[in-house]
């Protein structure tokens, strides 16, 4: 009987570290794609709803850019039965990784292989039924963007001197399928920013990803033939369908959608794959068990009467399960809408366009706010879904170097803001119409010139994989040297044009012009730039370089400058830089020392001085809030500020504007806001906890009434799980449990 109980014991303890086993429900349809539920897997994304006793679903799969980098859909699909309504459930099954719709005699699986890129539907049904599934297009004929607003979704953002369509796909019944395809063709965004740009002599070098790009499926079902076209309107957009009904009337039907992206030499070469995918078998059971592995591997359970602080749990599941759908994409999750946009009407009425829209376009990638998506999954032991957005630096790499070879003459690699996808400024954003003697090299942008220093968080990221889970990162560190290379040459340049000095009385770095974010602009020692040159040379000098490559860092660090600061009303606090020429935007550049480069915080040296910038400093006060991608819950956890991280973060978790809860946004982007959730999740996971060096910090700035069960991720491949109740740990689990030691609980 002893035995029995302690079994007993042990088995509640196991069951109270587990993350809460979510199923989060409607019990009612949706009115249209505004209320719609993601589901996916892989680099796939759905939004699926029922409207009017219809399913339908958006296709959306990673790397779907066209000719005018816009990222396109690859549909939408329209199943039809007699429905009814009766003990209506749709489920989001987030271990499952998909969506159940059911009724009283029927039941609807949707799911996506995370290994191959298929959608499932598995329709089972108590009597026989006749099914239809229509595959929906409004890209059935060539479609001219006119409207200034339409513009933003595509790299041109405006209208240029000739006109900007988006061509059709090709659609047909193929045997027994409906096979659609899009497939580039002609001059695109790439070679009309290579020219305006000034690259031409180094095009044939350059690295293209829309050249030739090539993205469709094909949509079969086991039974089911051509039945006709159809056509309609959804939203504001025309439609064309292109049906396959069941053979007859069946109690279960299983339909599947292939999809498949590819850059290949010939459209031919292209179908071969399509094809090599349809005779693939999914394993569903390996599906399920990769989602039930990926909650089990982190979670964050907040135990609550309070239903806002109940909501932080829950949506920080609901985004993470979000950002796990794109976990072996080609390309990294978009900020702005990730996979999961809709139409955007639904958004913000002012945009009757299709559902491709997005404002910040598609191939284009900000680098301040992928950021903010791709920082959390360190402490979510999420560190192979960092690769897809690693990658998407290592192709553009060459095309970096090659904008310093042309434009100054020297080495390094120059990653800009509002980067494309090929590694070049947005055109738009570079400015194609500029004054006589610009130097070429800088964006013409009073927001973006001289904003460079970005690529360093992506630098920190993959240097933060080797100390967190033990990758071997050798290939990123030529990347990251080269970074590093180009600031050490080009400031030395610029100071060397100016004066027979290229360096201060100090024997630091002249750095300027530079720019503090997107907010203090041209700057003279930008903080955020000497934070980053700071903190990325600490850190390449603890790995075990080789001689040269060690003395070339060691260099650099040398001459880094200081971190400026200045005094407000007595106050010592952190300064934006040296000096600058005026604000731009409400960036909070002055605590980007506290995150993302973690120079101060809880337990470190100087956290007066960060603490009196978050309460004195004008600009960091006037400009607080959770809105959009502003990370103040994050600095107010790394500062130890308890009541602020949480007020911040039940803000920032609070219920988006759209039935899906995780659907933050449009606020300064698109819906749904990935940086929004993104900046949510990394404040949540500080406040619980934090990292120096070996040092784990728990509960730094965690509410004693906020009682939950956690297990995060820390370096040195280590994972931390415990329950806390009451402002206490009840129970605590390193592991390592040699790391014990170093863990530091709040008293």
């Amino acid at each position: 009987m002893k035995h029995c109980y302690l079994l007993l014991f042990f088995l509640l303890i196991t069951i109270y570290h587990l993350p809460a086993q979510h199923i989060y429900t409607w019990n009612t349809q949706s009115h249209h794609a505004g209320e719609s539920m993601p589901c996916g897997g892989g680099d796939i994304g759905l939004n699926a709803w029922v409207e009017n006793g219809d399913i339908l679903f958006y296709l959306s799969r990673s790397g779907t850019f066209d000719e005018n980098n816009a990222m396109l859909k690859l549909g939408r699909i329209r199943l039809q039965f007699p429905f009814s309504n009766k003990h209506f459930k749709q489920e989001l099954r987030l271990e499952e990784g998909g969506i159940r719709i059911s009724t009283e005699s029927m039941q609807v699986n949707l799911w996506v292989d995370v290994f191959n890129p298929l959608v499932h539907v598995e329709i089972k049904s108590t009597t026989p039924v006749s099914i239809k599934a229509a595959y929906e297009s409004w890209r059935y004929e060539d479609h001219l963007v006119k409207d200034a607003r339409e513009f933003r979704t595509n790299s041109y953002k405006k209208q240029p001197s000739f006109n900007v369509k988006t061509f059709k796909d090709s659609i047909s019944f193929k045997e027994e399928q409906v096979l659609f395809w899009h497939r580039n063709k002609g001059e695109d965004v790439f070679d009309y920013t290579v020219h305006r740009e000034g690259m031409d002599s180094v095009k044939e070098q350059l690295y293209n990803p829309i050249k030739n790009n090539t993205f469709g499926g094909a949509m079969y079902g086991a039974g089911m033939l051509p039945a006709g076209t159809d056509s309609g309107i959804y939203a504001d957009t025309k439609y064309q369908a292109w049906v396959l009904q069941s053979r007859k009337a069946v109690k279960t039907q299983h339909i599947t959608i292939a999809l498949h992206v590819g850059q290949t030499a010939s459209l031919n070469e292209w179908t071969n794959g399509l094809n090599a995918l349809t005779k693939l078998t999914s394993n569903k059971q390996r599906t399920q068990q990769w989602w039930k592995q990926f909650f089990e591997r982190s979670y964050i359970s907040i135990n609550s009467k309070d239903t806002v602080v109940k909501a932080i749990s829950r949506n920080y599941e609901l985004f993470r399960y979000m950002l796990g759908c794109n976990a072996y994409g080609k390309w990294p999750t978009k900020f702005n809408g990730g996979l999961f946009t809709f139409d955007p009407r639904y958004v913000d009425e002012k945009s009757p366009y299709s559902p491709d829209f997005r404002l910040w376009g598609g191939g284009t990638m900000t680098a301040q706010n992928q950021r903010l998506v791709y920082f959390p999954m360190l402490k979510s032991g999420d560190i192979d879904m960092m690769r897809s957005q690693f990658d998407f630096y290592m192709r553009a790499w060459k095309n970096a170097e090659l904008r310093s070879k042309v434009y100054w003459k020297h080495n390094g690699a120059c990653f800009t803001e509002q980067l494309e996808n090929f590694g070049l400024p947005n055109i738009m954003e570079y400015g194609p119409d500029r004054p006589a003697g610009t130097d070429p090299g800088v964006e013409y942008n009073a927001w973006l010139e001289y904003q460079w220093e970005t690529v360093f968080e992506f630098c920190l990221m993959m240097l933060e994989t080797e100390r967190y889970g033990g990758k071997d990162i050798s290939e990123y560190l030529p990347f990251i040297e080269s970074c590093l290379t180009f600031y050490d040459e080009h400031y030395r340049q610029l100071a060397a044009r100016r004066s027979a000095r290229t360096l201060d009385s100090a024997g630091h770095y002249i750095l300027y012009p530079t720019s503090s974010a997107e907010t203090f602009k041209v700057t003279y020692n930008s903080t955020t730039v000497i934070s980053a040159l700071k903190v990325i040379t600490e850190r390449m000098l603890e790995l075990p370089l080789d001689t040269a490559q060690r003395r070339r860092i060691a260099g650099i660090q040398q001459k880094i400058p200081p971190i400026p600061l200045r005094q407000i009303d007595g106050h010592t606090v952190l300064a934006p830089a040296e000096t600058w020429a005026r604000v731009q935007n409400t960036e909070t550049p002055q605590l980007y020392p506290v995150f993302p480069w973690g120079i101060y915080g809880v337990g470190k040296p100087g956290l007066d001085t960060a603490l009196n910038t978050w309460k004195y400093d004008p600009h960091a006060v006037k400009y607080r809030s959770h809105v959009g991608w502003r990370q103040y819950s994050i600095f107010a956890a790394r500062l130890g500020l308890t009541a602020d991280a949480a007020a911040l973060t039940a803000e920032k978790f609070k219920d988006g504007p759209h039935r899906f809860p995780a659907f933050w946004g449009p606020a300064f982007d698109w819906t749904p806001d990935h940086n929004w959730g993104g900046s949510a999740m990394i404040g949540l996971q500080e406040m619980l906890m934090q990292v120096d060096g070996r040092k784990i910090y728990l509960l730094p700035a965690w509410p004693d009434n906020w009682n939950v069960s956690f297990k995060l991720h820390a370096p040195y491949n280590t994972f931390v799980e415990g329950v806390v109740k009451d402002g206490k740990i009840e129970t605590l689990q390193v592991t390592p449990a040699s790391r014990r030691q170093d863990v530091i609980i709040k008293p």
